[in-house]
């Protein structure tokens, strides 16, 4: 089975010790390592694949715990740099009352955002299914040109591109740039998935078949359409897919989204094995990784935490 390897941010997600509450009057918070890649990678190992990250954490008690962490849920280090030029990145998080996420991130620089493209080896994409990435690094540091590297790397040994924009406004200096950055790495992904949230800001079209259409430039071949309570979607040029949503009482949704492509990718990998490709993938085929990715979501949130909550494949086939 081929490797994923997950680009970006490994963080430390700080968890409000309790709800309906803005940050600035929650009274505790607890540590728990996160980070959209690194959440996906996680998905990815936790169902047995085998799955790298490609970051830099700085040399602190922080980055200790991520190196911790990945090691007991089988995600490799091997790839992760370590700086005393900046801390690992924080993001402290308040859950309010309106089932919304108040964010405050502590990253100015952290020590992912000056990753620089030097310290990409190309040999680490021999082997490997697919690079997978999101937007939170792609502004104007380091780390933006050690995805371009990747990337190229990564294309050049024929590995697939997924790309998920989760979009965190309130990390850019205009929402304009944002948008420009998303724009820009595209064309590059094979896989895109984007949320009935972010859909329109990504295309500017409000007509949502026009919009999804719209979103097939450069290579992409596969969109993945998430619509939260109504289900997912999944696109090709040939064919169109879609899966109900699994109906649960949410304890946590950290890493749903995560969840979500880091699940997909893992049955990608085995539905193109014997050299398929995605515009081969039948109706029928994408209906079946909708389900078992909405059901994998659904069983993530009725537990605290992104990847420790992630379930395994045999806890998968006992649903």
């Amino acid at each position: 089975m081929g490797k994923l390897i997950g680009i970006g941010e490994a963080l430390i997600d700080m968890i409000p010790a309790e709800s309906g509450k803005m940050i600035k009057d929650v009274a505790a918070f607890s540590p728990i390592v996160g980070g959209a890649p690194a959440n996906v990678c996680g998905a990815f190992s936790k169902l047995g694949g085998e799955s790298y990250m490609v970051t830099q954490l700085g040399n602190d008690p922080f980055g200790d715990k991520i190196i911790d962490n990945f090691t007991k849920f089988n995600i490799g280090t091997e790839y992760i740099s370590r700086t005393s030029e900046a801390n690992t990145a924080l993001a402290f998080v308040a859950l309010m009352e309106d089932g919304n996420r108040e964010f405050s991130f502590y990253r100015n620089p952290s020590a992912d955002m000056l990753l620089d493209s030097a310290s990409i080896k190309k040999e680490w994409f021999t082997d490997s299914f697919a690079l997978h990435f999101c937007s939170v690094s792609l502004g104007d540091t380091p780390m933006k040109q050690a995805h371009k590297r990747a990337i190229e790397y990564a294309l050049e040994a024929g590995n697939i591109i997924s790309f998920d924009p989760n979009l965190r406004f309130n990390l850019w200096e205009s929402e304009e740039k944002l948008k420009q950055a998303v724009l820009e790495f595209l064309p590059y992904a094979h896989v895109l998935k984007v949320s009935d949230e972010e859909l329109e800001f990504i295309t500017g079209i409000t007509d949502e078949s026009e919009a999804v259409k719209s979103l097939f430039v450069g290579n992409v071949s596969l969109v993945l359409y998430t619509k939260g309570a109504d289900g997912a979607e999944a696109y090709t040029k040939s064919e169109t897919a879609h899966a109900d949503g699994v109906k649960v009482k949410a304890f946590d949704t950290t890493g749903a989204g995560d969840a979500f492509i880091g699940s997909f990718l893992f049955n990608l990998e085995r539905a193109l094995a014997g050299n398929k490709r995605i515009d081969d993938l039948s109706k029928e085929t994408l209906e079946k990784m909708l389900q078992f990715s909405n059901r994998y979501c659904a069983k993530s949130v009725m537990k605290p935490g992104a990847i420790a909550s992630y379930p395994s494949l045999s806890e998968m086939q006992q649903l």
